[in-house]
């Protein structure tokens, strides 16, 4: 699991940089697929994240709209105040937190019932789906996207968890 995260937050880090040279007006521009656009998409990335994990342990929610954060500066910015809650939840992970059972409320009244476990697991694929969708808008405006092999990545009995 923790190897995961920490896929999931370099391949972040890659598309951070890959940004730094692509104009804004493209990465705010709205596509096909997802949230919106490259910048929503990050951002998006990042508020589901935390807002799950602090959902976990019953803590508030994030509810910003992305209109704050319309800048590749922005949204780092709000990565980095989240990642280190986010790093600390993971660090901590045991097989005692797998099965812990969380319950909330839809808007529609009903009652979702899962387990921390296969929330956790959520987050990750709920990244890697995102990815994937940068790599194709990538190609439209003729970049090459982020590589999203796991191999070659230092992660496996890496002692540290990844900091921005």
């Amino acid at each position: 699991m923790k190897t995961l995260f920490e896929y999931n937050w370099q391949v972040r880090d890659d598309w951070f940089r890959w940004c730094e040279d692509v104009p804004l007006d493209e990465l705010l521009k709205v596509r096909t697929g997802g949230v919106g656009g490259i910048l929503h998409t990050l951002f998006h990335i990042i508020d589901v994240e935390w807002s799950w994990i602090r959902a976990m342990q019953g803590r508030p929610d994030f509810q910003e709209s992305f209109d704050g954060y319309q800048s590749i500066a922005r949204v780092r910015e709000l990565e980095a105040a989240f990642r280190p809650e986010v790093i600390e939840f993971v660090s901590e992970w045991n097989e005692q937190m797998e099965n812990r059972i969380f319950q909330d409320t839809r808007p529609d009244g009903s009652i979702l019932t899962d387990t921390w476990g296969e929330i956790t697991r959520h987050i990750i694929a709920h990244e890697i789906h995102h990815m994937g969708q940068l790599s194709v808008w990538a190609r439209e405006i003729g970049k090459k996207p982020i590589s999203a092999n796991l191999i070659g990545r230092g992660l496996v009995n890496k002692p540290a968890i990844h900091k921005p």
